[in-house]
């Protein structure tokens, strides 16, 4: 290694933990197969006891460092997420580089890559500013969604209206053709704030040297292997993942990192393998309150066991990922179900507000389905445990994300877009005991267990994409 200095990573978490935590994985795995150190880079508006307490727990290799906060008063109460992620950054930008300068001007390390993922693409020119070696951009959802942002300014140009009013769905390489409304959702209204910033995102997307993506092949084989060859003009792909908390694990090994454990364990201790089905819309989720009705009566209806996370409901439409920053309940949640629900069901189900040890509940032997909004992280945790999943896709990439699973990989079945408690007593049914759809989703769920867990195995592709990297970050001097 060049004058002989351990090698040093930054890496630009931007808000949300579920942006945080594949990131933190990847340098865990960084320091434990290559001995580079990093250095997290989070932003003010995120910094939740939460995030604290993950944080704190991280081994010694990976340390953080805050950014000082910016005033975002003057932007709109109702401004979407991703404007206020990409303006957090932008305002932001003078504090990354100067953090960036200092690292790199370290005189006992090498500073050898920058890695943020597409909500920090506006930091690119910080990186270059600070003289950073390497700029790599890290995608934490499928390579579905990494294969419409490469196409999304030519689909912006050629696709006259609204995606979701095109009679045809988007057929791109490698992907299942995905319907209109099915694209991310911040892309539904031109008019919308959000589409500009995703868009001028994709359209820096080409600057990074390298993409690292929170994928493995055998999820979404077709996209994997349209993007593995290499591209002129475009950057070299690393399917790195999955990329998930470990369960039992807060971020760290330290034995006092770790809480109590959850007294939901000890619930699903009592059940028979297999037999409980997890209800759960990740940390930034929220149902409308007559959808919270229809799942409470929809599960009591199933007869199956079931233990379901439940967070007040969304005021509107437009406030689903209204949790996006706090993912505290806003009002007391059992004041929106049914009368009496949680007394018929007691013994088969169980309702816990807010929280559950996700990765913990998905690895528990009782768990045998999980109801999930589709989120990226939440895929991936459940398919490392082998839970096949009922999606609800709510928000961002998540309906996207639905359609690769149910129709593409078929390791998920998708409840229709009328949410009524017959249907979703009948999915849940399948999905957990069905021998015809059903027992073909579990069926592959197990198939996929398998394949990610052989992917990081010391010779599997995941390792072997890893060691890909730090060639391409440090070459033959590591």
């Amino acid at each position: 290694m060049e004058s002989g200095r351990p090698a040093h990573a930054a890496m630009l978490a931007t808000p949300g933990m579920g942006h945080l935590i594949p990131l933190a994985e990847l340098a865990k795995r960084l320091a434990a197969r290559h001995s580079v150190a990093t250095t997290l880079l989070t932003f003010a508006s995120t910094a939740s006891a939460t995030q604290r307490a993950f944080l704190a727990s991280l081994p010694p290799a990976v340390s953080s460092r805050p950014l000082p906060p910016v005033d975002l008063s003057d932007l709109p109460s109702d401004a979407p997420n991703e404007a206020r992620m990409s303006e957090e950054c932008t305002r932001s930008l003078p504090a990354i580089q100067g953090v960036l300068a200092d690292l790199n001007n370290n005189r006992d390390t090498r500073l050898v890559a920058f890695v943020t993922d597409l909500f920090g693409t506006d930091a690119f020119d910080a990186a270059r500013g600070a003289g950073v070696e390497r700029i790599c951009l890290f995608f934490p959802g499928s390579l579905h969604s990494l294969t419409l942002f490469l196409h999304l300014p030519e689909l912006a140009a050629s696709v006259p209206g609204e995606f979701r009013d095109l009679p045809e769905p988007i057929r791109l390489p490698g992907c299942v053709p995905i319907p209109g409304r099915d694209v991310l959702s911040p892309l539904q209204e031109r008019s919308s704030p959000a589409y500009g910033v995703m868009l001028r995102l994709a359209e820096r997307f080409l600057e990074a040297d390298t993409f690292l993506v929170n994928s493995f092949d055998a999820v979404e084989p077709e996209a994997a292997a349209a993007l593995r060859p290499l591209k002129p003009g475009r950057p070299p792909v690393y399917a790195l993942g999955p990329l998930i908390l470990n369960a039992g694990s807060s971020g760290g090994d330290a034995i006092d990192s770790k809480p109590p454990r959850a007294a939901c364990l000890e619930w699903l201790d009592k059940q028979p393998a297999r037999s409980v089905i997890f209800v759960s819309f990740g940390s930034g989720g929220a149902l409308l309150a007559e959808e919270m009705r229809e799942l409470a009566l929809g599960l009591e209806l199933s007869g199956r066991r079931f233990l379901w996370v439940v967070r007040s409901p969304a005021e509107d439409e437009g406030s689903v990922s209204g949790n996006y920053y706090d993912a505290e309940s806003k009002k007391d949640p059992f004041a929106y179900l049914p009368e009496g629900f949680v007394d018929r069901t007691e013994g088969v189900g169980l309702v816990v507000p807010s929280w559950a040890p996700q990765t913990e509940v998905l690895a528990h032997e009782a768990t045998g389905g999980f109801l999930t909004h589709c989120g990226w992280n939440s895929t991936l945790e459940s398919l490392v445990h082998g839970v096949p999943m009922v999606v609800w896709p709510l928000y961002a990439e998540q309906r996207l994300n639905a359609v690769m699973l149910a129709e593409g990989v078929g390791a998920a079945i998708r409840l229709p877009e009328a949410k009524e408690k017959e249907t979703i007593a009948a999915v849940v049914r399948e999905v957990m005991v069905g021998e015809g759809k059903g027992a073909a989703v579990r069926a592959k769920v197990a198939e996929l267990k398998k394949a990610a867990a052989e992917g990081l195995r010391e010779d599997g592709a995941a390792t072997s994409a890893l060691d890909g990297v730090l060639e391409n970050w440090i070459g033959e001097n590591q």
